[in-house]
């Protein structure tokens, strides 16, 4: 079975530690970072906090209201007494389901754990005793007792699941389940004990060590695998991913309860007992540390001061890093109780008469520090920017300060998370006296910034010292009073008034270059800013041996709510002794760097602007125009029905007497033939007079397609398949399914997930279906070659998503306030929706019309 972690489901492990480790505020965290576990973290102090609600979405989000100490969430609009409750019954249905076959996995699990304890008892009377009953006792505290509340609940509920109809009730089922969740404040607070003696048992015992290796999990009654082999110490983990799965459940069901409906207050009340459980042990957990009044006497200069993200025994770290006119010293603020002064706790601090950059081929190797994956950092954009609608929608509706308080502290974890895991530009500093510092960051632009404030610095007459704890402790207070950047840069740290950014397309010529003393080889990089932090995005080939480079290179740059344009020029070195070992790439010379604001009013013109910017006395000459993210995913179907483009698939599948139509068997024919290593495959575009062209023989269907195909340049082919799925007259998901779709992917539960994504594409008609399976399986085989064509799962969903999602019409944007909105509403979610099915093991057209997944039901 997958991990539940990478179906959807919060996980309580790196994630959640984090969360215990910072408290949230526009000054107040703590910038340690753990690395993602498949279990709990090792040594961590505290047990892992525990999430208290599922992830919000745009479309399936519960207002909270006021009164007690938790939120009641409130029916989405359309759920009212008699508007669509059809539909939210349909979806109760499928929530069920999905849950109920968790739950069966669940108690498998529990059963498993519970298996080697009766033995074990037994041999515990015996002069041979693998374990002692006290060992026993402790390892599987409250096991018994969680499997019986559950084995309880899930005979219960399965005939109300199986025996559906539309008034039935099992919100007391839930009420009772939440009601007994003290047993699992006592497994909570005994876990790390467990896990300790289990370790120290299976180090001293061989026997108990084979046991606790290789426990077997029974598969679901209609599952091929009868059982699966999984380790004691992550069966002792599930009961703790498990506490907020019936938390998560509750608020799906809720979204999808008529008010009137009489489970809805049984509902409500269970996911108020289960949240107060939730917060109750957050607050056992995480004890807050008191800090020290920061005392006062400065007597050094700021220069600079701003967040990076350290590498500390081989985890990721956030500090604030002060560079004094004598100093560099690596902080991190301490968090505090409420009411009481902030203060900064010192990591290091290096002399600048010290320090020194250690030169590529000096440097040690870095710990090993795994590059966190692209489509999971993708996946927190997507929560971000979901959460920041939610929050502009509470807003316009006039909601609850709470409600937004607790949105604003959700899109804060998840900005932090992606500040923490993004960067992968190393910045090594030594001390010559002592140990190196590696530092990651996003852009090679601030990389400079900071390497040359300090080499600035160190043409004065600096002296070496050492500061005695005293002066260190007056240096570390004064941090806080003199810190120019106050707040982590994340959006939910902005103003309200400020400036979105832009979100679309700026396509970007950079022209020539002039002011260069010598001749040099020359290119140039392109940075924008996304979600709080500087990304490279693109660059231009190298001009040899030159002091007037002229590139005239196009580029079309993403645009996620960015405010600023970087331009950097280099000098290429070919020295192969110049290797970062850092990165294994050879060092380039930045000979001059530069910013443009991207003022919304001028780009949105339409039209080229063509601009100068000068940098250290060399000007780069560019140009740039600016395309909104709506315009350019507009349909444009055709009015006749000859030819191919802008035609229904079930009247080309039907003329042609096929299954899957004939441009999309060629186009990806052709692209599996001699375009499947192609760099950037889907995402560059083709000359367009090229895709036009073949547009024209396809929808003449002329005899010459095929010759034409294979002389045709690959990216053109690629091309003419994108714009195919773009010009049929509504998407091959189809209109009518789009908002279920929309409120699939959204679901928290990953096995009502799972039941409803399914149901959903047997829904199809069977063109469309076909014909989707049959690009599922190209662009699955396009993203195995990865390594050479650099276009993942999710860089193919992201070009796909929109294509094969985005409505004819949408209804929606009535609503709408901004662009940001259409981005976060329609886009990301039309991504998530392909990148599911594209992650998802092989989908067989006769399977999955034969499958079905407890039950049928029209959508």
């Amino acid at each position: 079975m997958e991990p539940l972690s990478h179906r959807g489901l919060p996980r309580l492990s790196w994630i959640d530690t984090l969360y215990s480790n910072f408290s949230y505020g526009a000054d107040d965290y703590d910038g340690e970072g753990n690395e993602e576990q498949k279990g709990p973290p090792e040594g961590s102090e505290t047990m892992p906090y525990i999430d208290e609600s599922p992830t919000m979405s745009p479309q399936l989000s519960a207002r909270s209201q006021g009164g007690g100490d938790s939120t009641s969430p409130t029916p989405p609009e359309g759920l009212a007494p008699g508007v669509e409750a059809g539909k939210g019954l349909e979806m109760r249905k499928l929530v069920l389901s999905g849950f109920l076959a968790s739950e069966e996995i669940y108690i498998n699990q529990l059963e498993a754990l519970l298996l080697p304890m009766k033995p074990l008892k037994a041999t515990a009377t015996t002069s041979q005793p693998v374990l002692t009953i006290q060992q026993i006792e402790t390892i599987f505290y409250k096991i018994q007792d969680i499997y019986e509340i559950h084995k309880e609940f899930y005979d219960n509920l399965c005939p109300k699941v199986q025996q559906w109809d539309s008034q039935v009730t099992m919100g007391h089922l839930f009420q009772k389940l939440a009601s007994q969740l003290g047993v699992y404040k006592a497994f909570v607070d005994n876990y790390k004990v467990a896990l300790e003696t289990a370790e120290k048992c299976s180090q001293s015992n061989n026997q108990f060590q084979k046991i606790s290796e290789e426990l077997k999990v029974k598969g679901p009654k209609d599952s091929k695998d009868s059982h699966t082999s999984v380790t004691m110490e992550a069966l002792l983990y599930k009961p703790i991913d498990r506490v907020t799965r019936s938390t998560l459940v509750l608020h799906d069901l809720l979204k999808h309860t008529p008010v009137d409906h009489p489970d809805y207050p049984l509902l409500q009340d269970a996911l108020r007992i289960s949240q107060n459980f939730l917060s109750s042990i957050n607050e056992d957990i995480d004890p807050r540390r008191t800090a020290v009044t920061t005392p006062k006497g400065e007597t050094r200069q700021l220069v600079k001061d701003g967040f990076l993200v350290e590498v500390s025994e081989s985890s990721r770290k956030l500090r604030h890093v002060f560079l004094f006119t004598d100093v560099l010293l690596c902080a991190k603020l301490k968090k505090t109780s409420a009411g009481k002064h902030q203060q900064y706790d010192c990591k290091w601090y290096i002399p600048l008469a010290d320090l020194v950059f250690p030169s590529p081929e000096e440097s040690e190797a870095s710990p090993q520090v795994h590059p966190f994956p692209d489509h999971e950092l993708e996946d927190m954009k997507m929560k971000i920017s979901a959460l920041k609608s939610e929050i502009q929608k509470e807003k316009a509706n006039k909601g609850q300060s709470r409600a937004i308080e607790r949105l604003k502290k959700k899109m804060f974890e998840n900005e932090f998370l992606l500040l923490l895991n993004s960067p992968t530009i190393p910045f090594r500093i030594h001390n010559r006296n002592g140990k190196s510092y590696l530092f990651l960051l996003s852009s090679d632009y601030e990389r400079s910034e900071w390497r040359e404030a300090i080499q600035k610095l160190q043409k004065k007459d600096l002296q070496a010292f050492v500061l005695s704890s005293v002066e260190l402790q007056v240096l570390t207070g004064s941090c806080f009073k003199l810190r120019t950047v106050h707040n982590i840069p994340v959006t939910s740290n902005k103003d309200d008034d400020e400036s979105p950014g832009l979100y679309g397309f700026l396509h970007v010529i950079v022209h020539s270059a002039k002011g260069f003393k010598q001749s040099a080889n020359l290119y140039c990089t392109l940075e924008v800013d996304s979600f709080g932090y500087f990304v490279s995005k693109a660059k231009t080939r190298v001009f040899r041996d030159t002091m007037e480079p002229k590139w005239d290179e196009e580029f079309e740059i993403e645009l996620e709510g960015s405010q600023s344009l970087r331009i950097l020029c280099y000098e290429k070195c070919y020295d192969k002794t110049k290797v970062n070992k850092d990165n294994n790439e050879i060092v380039d010379k930045i000979m001059g760097k530069g910013q443009i604001q991207l003022d919304p009013q001028t780009v949105e013109t339409k039209n080229w602007q063509t601009d100068v910017i000068e940098m250290n006395g060399i000007k780069v000459e560019f140009s740039m125009k600016f395309t909104s993210r709506d315009m350019s995913l507009k349909r444009t179907p055709s009015k006749k029905q000859t030819g191919v483009f802008g035609v229904k698939i079930s009247v080309v599948t039907k003329r042609e007497r096929s299954k899957v139509p004939y441009i999309v068997r060629q186009c990806v024919e052709e692209v599996e033939k001699r375009g499947i290593e192609e760099v950037g495959i889907y995402r560059i575009s083709g000359v367009a007079t090229d895709i036009q062209a073949l547009k024209a023989v396809f929808d003449a269907n002329n005899k010459d397609i095929l010759l034409m195909l294979s002389d045709m340049d690959i990216n053109a082919i690629a091309g003419t398949l994108k714009l195919y799925f773009r010009e049929l007259p509504e998407p091959l998901l189809t209109d009518r399914l789009y908002p279920a779709f929309m409120e699939g992917i959204a679901l928290s539960d990953p096995a009502a997930k799972e039941n409803c994504m399914m149901h959903l594409l047997r829904s199809l008609p069977d063109p469309n279906l076909i014909t989707f399976l049959f690009l599922l399986e190209h662009l699955k085989r396009v993203a195995e070659k990865e390594p050479i064509n650099k276009m993942s799962l999710h860089n193919l969903a992201t070009v796909f998503g929109p294509t094969l999602l985005r409505p004819s019409e949408v209804e929606s944007k009535a609503h709408l306030t901004s662009a940001a909105d259409i981005w976060s509403h329609d886009v990301m979610a039309q991504v998530q929706v392909l990148l599911y099915y594209l992650q998802h093991p092989p989908i067989s057209f006769a399977e999955l019309k034969r499958n079905t997944l407890y039950f049928s039901t029209d959508v």
